[in-house]
């Protein structure tokens, strides 16, 4: 095991946030599909309390190493730590239990169902009473569920969707999906939250309010974030550090001011670098 940063010890970053100790680290990852590799021995940590940009070209295999992370996907080679111990191979859902939570590319929302219970399936983890327990609604299992209906109304009403509560997700426009989806993700009180793109296609309104959301989200409730995004004015905006893969490889490591002058990073971007 890798010597770590004691849990007492912090950085301060320029804005006054505390990065702490690695929270997880990904060493000598290679992923491949039959014969073709999406990544190729790639390491890099993500610390505590910091917001952590991968980045890259269509087809880097920026998605793949979030499955990575999230235990979609397991690695042929490598091995992911997190919260200083070796990970053994896990489902999904085991990932979440651990303090893991995600949204995706393509929206993955219940269109029929409300926007609260989208939000309440984030809570799905946390519950402790049994499914015949809660098919009475009775006891114990009522109180734990309101205890979570209230956790979900604090979230609702930090991301300013009260007035959309009760409709059903299938109605609403796309921006508001995406607000809807972080929402549920924070439902589960992670301790790490991935954001694949969760500014594609929207527009400067909206990309400037989901921007405010993740600064929020990183400072008032200490959650650590990596997140994949394409458009590098936000990158660079939000980053305490960002990674950048190209054809399945790390081409690149460090702050957004370390990458930006980055020459392998220039080249990748203006497609003259693919020996």
């Amino acid at each position: 095991m890798n010597a770590q940063i004691p849990l007492s010890s912090y950085t301060m970053t320029a804005d006054g946030r505390k990065i702490g100790a690695v929270l997880m680290e990904m060493k000598n990852i290679t992923l491949r599909f039959g014969g073709v590799k999406a990544i190729t021995d790639i390491s890099f940590d993500i610390r505590e309390g910091e917001i952590r940009s991968i980045i890259g070209p269509n087809g880097a295999g920026k998605s793949s190493m979030l499955n990575v992370i999230s235990g979609f996907y397991v690695p042929q080679e490598g091995e992911v730590w997190f919260r200083g111990a070796r990970r053994p191979q896990m489902k999904p859902y085991e990932v979440a239990r651990q303090g893991i939570a995600r949204t995706f590319q393509n929206i993955a929302l219940f269109d029929g169902m409300s926007v609260l219970d989208n939000i309440m399936t984030g809570r799905l983890t946390l519950m402790k009473t049994g499914l015949l327990a809660q098919s009475f609604w009775w006891g114990s299992a009522e109180r734990e569920e309101t205890a979570h209906r209230e956790k979900v109304e604090k979230i609702i009403d930090f991301l300013e969707i009260q007035a959309i509560r009760k409709t059903p997700v299938g109605r609403l426009p796309y921006g508001l999906k995406k607000r809807v989806e972080l929402a549920r993700a924070l439902a589960a009180e992670p301790k790490l939250l991935l954001l694949d793109e969760p500014m594609a296609g929207m527009n400067v309104e909206e990309k400037e309010d989901m921007c405010r959301f993740i600064l929020d989200v990183n400072d008032e409730f200490g959650t650590t974030i990596a997140l994949i995004e394409h458009d590098m004015g936000v990158v660079m905006d939000l980053s305490d550090r960002v990674v950048v893969m190209d054809y399945g490889k790390k081409i690149g490591d460090g702050t957004p001011d370390e990458v930006r002058n980055n020459q392998a990073v220039i080249d990748a971007y203006l497609g003259v670098s693919h020996e």
